[in-house]
């Protein structure tokens, strides 16, 4: 394939072409970002023989049948857990827990916050990582996404109203693609935006975003912010008319509100960027949306009892097939761990059929949504989020 050139090519036109931007911008300046300079700290030769391994194969993961909550519901097919370095993970939590504080974010509840273990989702998904500041990364954008969910969309009792939602989503893609100046009318929204941690906190895990990707990648994150909450609003409405969606309508939406919006961060994290029409090519696109909607199914397994317990329950794949089907919980849960396998098995397809595409970033994001999956089981099954 040809090259594209970056600007006007032949006679006359060299005063006519632009400079390439950097790949790494200079960032907003935030110095809330939780961002920490490197600092030299002794690695177990042995650990740092396996990271290396990690980073440099391209290998696919294999698979295997596991357990999960209690054991008596049939395994989940999922990838081999490729990490789970406790002192990595509880470095990233510790930074975690200083942003989260120095922003107000969930103030009066940060012994509840620090239990959940962001950070140690980040080193569990993003194994092809060992940079605690990269992991930060995905450590904050995941938790200030949950955050607007609780906050904003799912728990009553932190003031989650659902005629409020729509609007509050609004400021929360202002907050993190910041509109162009308006005078005083941004001002106001400036002022708003600092008034509210959830806001803070993800235009500030925007910010650290930006000292390590490219214009592209972090475009990418905002973009697809705001994709998910085409569905958040979808929940909110059938919450206030209290008319829950059929099965294949939740799932229409939830496939696009799922762990593929984390998964997006895979290439930021470890380091590199897969290019962006790559990205867009709908294989490499139906690839990633089944591993994200495979590891949401997860997430709906795990919050079922809590989600059924709210006000005004939300969403979820079991309490929906039990309400239409008429059958027992038992039943419906079995029924969504056999939709999680045929997800992942799609996934495993999907994945064969881009093994002839000539892309190392590819082949590495490909692995990487392997490991997401993963981690993302492990860490399901021990969170405390999910306990009560």
């Amino acid at each position: 394939m040809p090259e594209i050139a970056a600007g006007p090519t032949g006679l006359g036109t060299s005063a006519l072409r632009f400079p390439l931007f950097d790949r790494h911008p200079v960032p907003r300046p935030d110095e809330r970002d939780g961002h920490e300079p490197p600092r030299p700290a002794p690695m177990d030769p042995a650990q740092a023989a396996r990271g290396a391994a990690y980073r440099h194969s391209l290998a696919p993961l294999p698979y295997r049948e596991r357990q999960w909550g209690d054991g008596s519901y049939p395994p989940l097919y999922c990838p081999e857990l490729v990490r789970n370095d406790q002192e990595l993970g509880d470095e990233v939590d510790r930074r975690l827990m200083a942003w989260a504080e120095r922003i107000g974010l969930h103030e009066g509840r940060m012994e509840e916050f620090g239990a959940t273990g962001y950070g140690r989702l980040a080193m569990l998904t993003h194994p092809d990582a060992d940079d605690p500041d990269l992991l930060l990364i995905a450590a904050q954008t995941n938790a200030a996404w949950w955050a607007a969910d609780d906050y904003y969309a799912d728990e009553t009792e932190l003031g989650a109203t659902p005629t409020e939602l729509p609007p509050r989503l609004a400021l929360v893609t202002s907050a993190m693609d910041p509109p162009p100046p308006a005078g005083d009318y941004t001002r106001q929204l400036e002022e708003a935006i600092e008034a509210d941690p959830v806001l803070v906190s993800l235009r500030s895990s925007v910010s650290h975003i930006t000292r390590h990707a490219t214009p592209s990648q972090v475009m990418r994150i905002c973009n697809i912010t705001s994709q998910m909450y085409v569905s958040w609003a979808a929940y909110a409405a059938w919450r206030y008319l209290e008319t829950p969606p059929p099965v294949w309508r939740y799932l229409a939406a939830r496939q696009h509100d799922s762990f593929y919006t984390s998964m997006t961060l895979i290439d930021i994290v470890g380091g590199y960027e897969l290019p962006a029409n790559l990205f867009a090519d709908r294989r490499f696109h139906t690839a990633l949306m089944q591993a994200g909607t495979a590891s949401v199914l997860v997430n709906d397994l795990h919050s079922v009892a809590k989600e059924a317990a709210d006000e005004l329950p939300d969403s979820n794949v079991i309490l929906l097939i039990a309400a239409e089907e008429g059958c027992p919980i038992r039943e419906a849960t079995e029924r969504a761990v056999s939709m999680h396998n045929d997800f992942v098995r799609g996934f495993e397809d999907s994945r064969r059929a881009l093994d002839a595409v000539p892309s190392v970033e590819l082949k590495r994001f490909l692995r990487g949504a392997q490991g997401w999956m993963a981690g993302c089981v492990e860490w399901h099954d021990t969170t405390s989020r999910y306990k009560s």
